[in-house]
């Protein structure tokens, strides 16, 4: 009994609208379909098989993610750079901004490229999302991009966030003190995120660790692999938009 009603859930799972937008094959039974599961597999085969001519085509949308892809590509070398000469440790986080100002050459160009690229890539890709909603972007079958570009969206907005603290000044310490109380306020979770944040019910050491982890290492890997996901998912689907090519009776997709 146990098993038939998981069969039938399952099977059930497989008719949703959900289920088809992030996966667009049915069950892996047979050569063929076991052949579709390996090609619309991100890491089992980057390359799309084929892709439609209208989606290689340039267009306002692909300025705006290209944009935005060059803005989080000069994010990473310039973040790398800057953690050459950086402690995530108090007091020594501000005597190293100091030290990227006045004794390390370019230290303060580098470090105003990080800054300005990093403001950049928010109204980037805020401005990319706007153009895609426009553009019905998340109506089926793109329901799967759209979401995957929001999450895209959340996680440049908490990359710059979390970013904020690392200075280690009076700006980005209370900029943190005000944020993480404003998370406090929601109910239920807030008091336990903010002290999973924060390593403790203040914003110190330990809250500045967390922050350039991160900033520095988690945040930027899954920025990375859904940035892949994103630009896979684009050529698979035909663009952007299901307004971008005509559709045809005769499409076997």
């Amino acid at each position: 009994m146990r098993t038939s009603f998981i069969e039938h859930s399952y099977e059930w799972l497989r008719t949703t609208s959900v289920w088809t937008s992030v996966f667009r094959r049915g069950p892996a039974r047979t050569n063929r379909t076991r052949s579709l599961a390996i090609f619309g597999n991100l890491f089992l085969h980057a390359v799309p098989v084929k892709a439609r001519e209208s989606s290689l085509r340039v267009r306002a949308t692909y300025y705006l993610g290209s944009i935005s892809f060059f803005l989080l590509f000069l994010l990473m070398v310039t973040g790398t750079l800057l953690m050459l000469y950086y402690h995530p440790a108090v007091p020594q986080a501000y005597l190293d901004m100091k030290d990227l100002r006045f004794a390390v050459s370019n230290g303060v160009f580098l470090r105003n490229l990080h800054r300005v690229a990093a403001n950049l890539m928010v109204i980037a890709v805020f401005a990319h999302l706007l153009h895609v909603f426009y553009r019905g972007g998340y109506r089926p079958p793109h329901e799967f991009n759209w979401v995957v570009g929001v999450i895209l969206l959340l996680l440049t907005l908490f990359l710059s966030y979390t970013g904020y603290l690392l200075p280690w000044d009076q700006l980005a310490f209370w900029a943190i003190t005000v944020g993480t109380n404003i998370i406090s306020a929601m109910p239920l979770i807030g008091r336990d995120t903010r002290f999973l944040l924060l390593g403790g019910n203040l914003v110190g050491e330990n809250a500045l660790l967390r922050f350039y982890v991160l900033h520095c290492v988690i945040l930027p890997l899954f920025t990375v692999v859904l940035v892949a996901v994103h630009f896979w998912r684009i050529q698979k689907d035909g663009g952007l938009t299901p307004t971008e090519y005509p559709k045809r009776e005769d499409d076997g997709e």
